[in-house]
């Protein structure tokens, strides 16, 4: 259906002018480093944020052109500099804000899509003004020509809405990087049936589709510092005649150098780091590492991966690469990310005592010990202080590696970043809730949600066995004994050899992952016991157990702000997670859940959120223990169709029925709040030391951080050379 621009909600696609921007602050465990290990960290620092502009790549055609014009407008003058410009030119104070957190969104976002939710943003001035405004620049009048080209090169789509770039999605759906314009989802699964063929995985690939010598190639490109000029290792670069499952003949070209300068920035950087490591397990990792950006290859990362996960209680935490799919439209294929952090022995001592009891606790989950690891590999589980987190956006905790082989058999690790946490929650304004539930919420969130990130990190990613057949024929399971949880008959499906979960999951993986996770962390912090390791007693630990069921169902409800009616799609895997569990605590019994159309106290429609903490622990428990079995058990036997009808059902947002969730949307729009927005530190090297340098909680504070993380234009020459070239895959697509 086409959507009028007249018809079409604008304020959806503006950053307001009044949203909060905090500073991640690390001084304090910073300065507790050796000198030594502030070198290992500053280094680890670079890598990750030369790294990070692969993610303007990742996100959409414009992004990094939007960036290389901003950098080039804020490096030559200073937010103070450009907004007395502003008042002696065309724009109004109002409308110069809104360039100004335009900016300081794209940049905290890496991108002109919300991390959050993956919904476009534009800027809340007139087209004509904002190039009038560029064009009196001191960048401008340094470099006329290519300021206006870059402006020649972005501004159409940088305020265009058209159907398609609202979002992120494949082909009619959104606007993808991850694919050529003219992909479809048929493309992305016979691209996916070759690279099951070869056991390669998709993590560090993009899809390209074009027309050569009369016939439809597919290049599965992989991310690498090296080319196909150089001599490589991996044996399957090079071109193939592919017949799929359904007997179609297709030409496939794998290749490698994407993203090819800037992994090698990384590369650079991940080699000084290496001559600061702590220990021979580090530098092992760190070699890994360069061998997986230099030659393309996941193995390599894998290995890297390894060396992490025996890498116990390191004082700095590292992790980078091509992590999470939650982007890509078919879910198999990872943003670039990578962050550098240190502990916060406190809050990571009461994790510990958490990875300790762990095996005590996994029984108390609602499946058999059958669909439970053979055994539990115990994992480094730490409370971090981030000093850089290079990505489009910052979680509050992280389980990693994703890589099931590794995850099943050989560990992860959990980390909370403590300084996210406490940040994401400072002065939040609290909605649809009753003036004594508000209170105790705004009293408890941060206590509540440190025991869910707990719970859902080691518990819910660190749960779970996958039946898996091998090359050889033999099963990781007994086939015979094994029953299903629900019909009590032997298993009749698994992993078959070079499937994983995200490749059969696909897009479903992460929101129904993510969800798993979070109904387990409802589902554990009933215990006692594990409230008492994190210091919750009697009355309090009641309070915390309301809490966080009371948050879980508020946030389903806010969740709707992610849904999109037009393509009925979700923005967000988290968002999609929570309404589902809000739905099956809805159909549970009892009126365990209520919502309620209201009036607010300013006269405006209001939403009245109602859970009866009495039931919690019986119609709940319940509830959740049932549906987590049914997500377990699918996601065991490799049952996606199961999995996604499931899915797909409690997904739903309609009118239909009470509580008319599609009707409420409207009103979660009106009385959305602006989501944070992080200013992160930067390190330098001074004559004896390393500086931390930190930044004023401001739009200017978060430009200027910009501004001295890349200085000069060298990294805009590689960024600005790998996006041109990549320019033909993505035709202009506002008709489209």
């Amino acid at each position: 259906m086409q959507i009028t621009m007249s018809k079409l909600d604008k304020s959806r696609f503006l950053i307001p002018n009044d949203s909060p921007v905090v500073l991640l602050k690390c001084q304090s465990a910073f300065n507790n480093l050796t000198n030594k290990e502030k070198l290992y960290a500053h280094y680890l620092s670079r890598a990750d944020w030369c790294g990070s502009l692969i993610c303007l790549l990742q996100t959409s055609p414009e992004s990094p052109g939007i960036y290389l014009l901003l950098l080039r407008i804020f490096r030559r003058q200073s937010v103070e500099e450009l907004r007395i410009l502003a008042t002696q030119s065309c724009l109004t104070d109002s409308e110069f804000q809104s360039f100004l957190i335009y900016s300081t969104a794209f940049l905290g976002n890496l991108g002109n899509y919300k991390s959050f939710g993956d919904t476009k943003f534009i800027p809340d001035l007139p087209q004509a003004k904002l190039e009038d405004f560029i064009k009196r620049t001191d960048a401008y009048k340094n470099d006329a020509s290519g300021i206006q080209k870059l402006w020649d090169s972005v501004k159409d789509r940088l305020y265009s809405l058209s159907p398609r770039e609202q979002t992120l999605g494949l082909r009619e759906k959104g606007i993808t990087t991850y694919f050529s314009f003219n992909c479809d989802i048929s493309d992305a699964e016979i691209a996916q049936e070759f690279l099951t063929s070869k056991q390669l995985s998709a993590y560090n690939t993009r899809l390209f589709k074009y027309r050569e010598n009369g016939d439809d190639v597919y290049e599965i490109r992989l991310a690498s510092a090296k080319t196909n000029d150089e001599k490589h290792s991996l044996p399957v670069f090079g071109t193939y005649d592919f017949t799929t499952k359904d007997s179609k003949n297709v030409k496939v070209k794998v290749t490698r150098g994407d993203y090819g300068p800037l992994l090698q920035l990384v590369v650079d950087n991940l080699e000084q780091a290496k001559l600061h490591a702590a220990n021979d397990t580090e530098a092992k990792m760190l070699d890994k590492y360069i061998e997986s950006f230099s030659e393309g290859s996941v193995d390599a990362h894998k290995d890297a991966s390894r060396f992490w996960i025996q890498n116990k209680g390191p004082i700095i935490e590292l992790y980078i690469g091509f992590i999470e799919s939650y982007r890509d439209p078919f879910g198999v294929r990872g943003e670039y990310e990578g962050f550098v952090a240190m502990v916060n022995k406190e809050t990571t001592k009461r994790l510990s005592e958490l990875v300790d009891r762990a095996e005590h606790f996994l029984p108390l989950l609602p499946w058999t010990s059958a669909y439970e690891k053979d055994k539990f590999q115990r994992p480094d589980f730490t409370s971090l202080d981030v000093l850089t987190f290079g990505s489009s956006g910052i979680p509050a905790g992280i389980n990693i590696p994703n890589y099931d082989d590794i995850r099943q058999t050989e560990g992860f690790k959990n980390v909370s970043l403590g300084n996210v946490l406490s940040s994401v929650l400072k002065d939040s304004k609290i909605t649809f809730l009753g003036e004594k539930d508000e209170e105790l919420l705004r009293k408890l969130a941060a206590a509540s949600f440190e025991v869910q990130v707990g719970l859902h990190e080691l518990l819910g990613h660190g749960s779970g066995k996958l039946f898996q057949k091998d090359a050889s024929g033999k099963y990781n399971f007994d086939t015979e004994n094994v029953k299903n949880l629900e019909t009590g008959q032997p298993i009749t499906s698994w992993y078959e050899p070079g499937e994983e979960y995200t490749s059969k999951f696909r897009a479903l993986s992460s929101s129904y992952e993510e969800c798993r996770a979070e109904c387990v962390g409802i589902f554990l912090c009933l215990s006692s016991e594990i409230l008492r390791i994190f210091g919750h007693h009697g009355r309090e630990a009641d309070d915390i157990i309301y809490t966080n069921w009371l948050n879980m169902v508020r946030s389903g409800l806010m969740s709707l702000e992610f849904f999109s009616p037009d393509n009925q799609t979700w923005g967000q895997a988290h968002c999609q997670a929570r309404f589902v569990i809000l739905r099956v605590l809805l159909k549970a019994e009892e009126n365990l859940v209520t919502v309620t159309r209201t009036t607010g106290s300013d006269g405006q429609p209001d939403i009245l959120i109602k859970l009866d903490r009495s039931k919690i622990n019986t119609v709940g428990k319940t509830a959740i223990g049932n549906f987590l079995k049914k997500l377990q058990l699918y996601k065991s036997t490799a049952d996606f169709a199961s999995g996604k009808e499931m899915f797909d059902r409690l997904s739903n947002v309609n009118d239909h029925e009470p509580p008319h969730f599609l009707s409420l949307r409207t009103i979660v729009l009106q009385r959305r709040q602006p989501r944070k927005i992080f200013v992160q530190c930067n390190t330098t090297l001074g004559e004896n030391d390393v500086l931390l340098h930190e930044y004023e909680a401001s739009a200017a504070g978060l430009i200027q951080s910009f501004v001295e993380r890349f200085p000069d234009g060298k990294t805009d020459a590689y960024l600005e050379d790998l996006w041109r070239k990549d320019m033909k895959h993505f035709p202009d697509v506002a008709t489209a």
